[in-house]
């Protein structure tokens, strides 16, 4: 593996002394290099919809002063680019007397492989599964009337130096597949959707039996909501399923909880340290340690390695997400959350696997408490407000619950509630904690990152429902 340093048209001495230089005086700060491939193709209707390939790199050096960064990035690793931008980022510390934070820790650890998943299968083989895909589904229902497939692929090398010495690299994979089917009777046509992915190889995602599983199970939502009939509205007694549906975790509360929304006191839980925010037994963590998870990162684009940190323990707020500059201005300590979409862009806190721990209740037992309810499967899209908690999820597979027993599908379902009420809404937590299956993408400050979600079976009381029956 080349250094990415090395690419420059000055020697990596040299190099080293303008990051130096540039921070010298500030609080924190870094040369943030990268190098990225990454692939896409679609298989829609019947025929290769579009195929891209795209290369990348490039730099960002920063500057951190007090509450202040000074940033500039360019898309060449030039002599003259990194001056330029030096003298853009040093005038963020004029006039400032600061002292550079400690180094992040080292790790050993390595939560993926390095191999580039472009390779491999080559271009044709994918164009051939999408093909299979699609007429596998055709074939399975005369129902169907139309396939959408997809395969995703990237590849990243990263490199951090800071001004202290210190220089960190990381190569990040990652592979996706999706499938979408469009059902229909009549006038009447219905969707159902599955993915899956991680930062790996396409090797386990490409059998016949995992697209062909991802394959099934986009079929067998469409044709339940094809059945469903429309959604009650009103109060009612919710059941979430595990895995996909803690996106509403991620959404309502996970972002309610990273450092810079909290030392600005713009959320919902800002100065709630050691306070109940939620139903006792709730367990909330971010895990970015988590081998191939399609959230999960070796160290962050700060350079700190990922952690499991506990943000909710037992329904009191013990922790927040943070990145260097607001872990320091809070007197707190990063827990490799710094983020960011790319070069171009400043790191921020961001989730990376967010997920609930489970308790000691069956499924099955969380359903046949329930007299009349909702059985929330899977989510869609969501609004939140952070400042309120407020926040709106459609369902994109529901069903009623009648009687402890789980009848008809539902549609056009959405949950209206505000993150920390919900919380403590929480009176039964399965003992089935899952992650999703590794399709999650989380937008922030206009920048976008992978991450994972998860949760297990939940017992949400007295929840507002909206729907399209009174």
């Amino acid at each position: 593996m080349d250094s990415l340093i090395e690419h420059f048209d000055i020697s990596a001495d040299e190099v080293r002394r303008i990051v130096s230089d540039t921070i010298s005086g500030a609080d924190d700060g870094e040369l943030y290099l990268e190098r990225s491939q990454a692939e896409s193709l679609v298989f829609d209707n019947g025929r290769l919809k579009t195929a891209s390939y795209n290369t990348d790199q490039g730099f960002g050096l920063r500057a951190v002063a007090g509450e202040a960064t000074g940033y500039a990035h360019a898309n060449q690793f030039s002599a003259s680019a990194l001056r330029r931008a030096a003298d853009a980022v040093a005038a963020v510390k004029k006039g400032y007397a600061g002292k550079l934070d400690a180094a992040p820790a080292r790790t050993n650890r390595k939560l993926y492989a390095d191999d580039n998943p472009l390779v491999a299968p080559a271009f044709d083989a994918k164009v051939r599964l999408l093909q299979q895909i699609d007429a596998w589904l055709r074939a399975r229902d005369p129902r169907v009337r139309q396939v959408s497939a997809s395969l995703a692929a990237s590849w990243q090398h990263v490199q951090i130096v800071r001004p202290d010495g210190y220089t960190a690299e990381d190569i990040r994979p990652m592979v996706r597949m999706n499938i979408s089917v469009v059902v229909g009777e009549g006038d009447r046509q219905e969707t159902g959707s599955f993915g899956c992915g991680g930062r790996k190889n396409f090797d386990e995602f490409v059998t016949e039996e995992a697209w062909q599983h991802a394959a099934s199970e986009a079929l067998r939502q469409a044709l339940v909501n094809l059945e469903a009939s429309p959604s009650p509205a009103g109060t009612f007694d919710v059941v979430l399923a595990s895995g996909w549906p803690g996106v509403m975790l991620h959404e309502a509360v996970g972002h309610g909880l990273e450092g810079d929304f909290n030392r600005k006191k713009t959320s919902a839980f800002s100065e709630l340290l050691g306070s109940q925010v939620a139903a006792r037994g709730v367990t909330v963590v971010d895990d970015g340690s988590i081998a191939e998870r399609r959230g999960s990162i070796t160290i962050d684009d700060e350079g700190t390695p990922s952690n499991r940190t506990v943000l909710i323990d037992d329904g009191k707020l013990v922790g927040y997400i943070q990145d260097r500059l607001n872990a320091r201005l809070m007197g707190m300590k990063p827990t490799g959350n710094g983020r960011r979409q790319s070069y171009a862009h400043e790191p921020m806190p961001r989730m990376t696997n967010t997920f609930m721990l489970g308790g000691d209740c069956t499924p099955e037992e969380i359903i046949a408490s329930v007299k009349k309810g909702i059985y929330a499967v899977s989510f869609g899209g969501g609004q939140v407000d952070i400042t309120s908690g407020k926040f709106v999820f459609d369902c994109t597979e529901a069903y009623l619950i009648e009687d402890g027993k789980v009848t008809r599908p539902v549609k056009g379902a959405t949950l209206i509630g505000n993150g920390p009420d919900a919380m403590h809404r929480i009176t039964m937590i399965g003992n089935d904690t899952k992650l999703d299956s590794g399709i999650g993408n989380c937008g922030k400050g206009g920048q976008w990152v992978p991450v994972g979600v998860g949760q297990p079976h939940l017992r949400m009381d007295r929840m507002t429902v909206g729907g399209t029956q009174a």
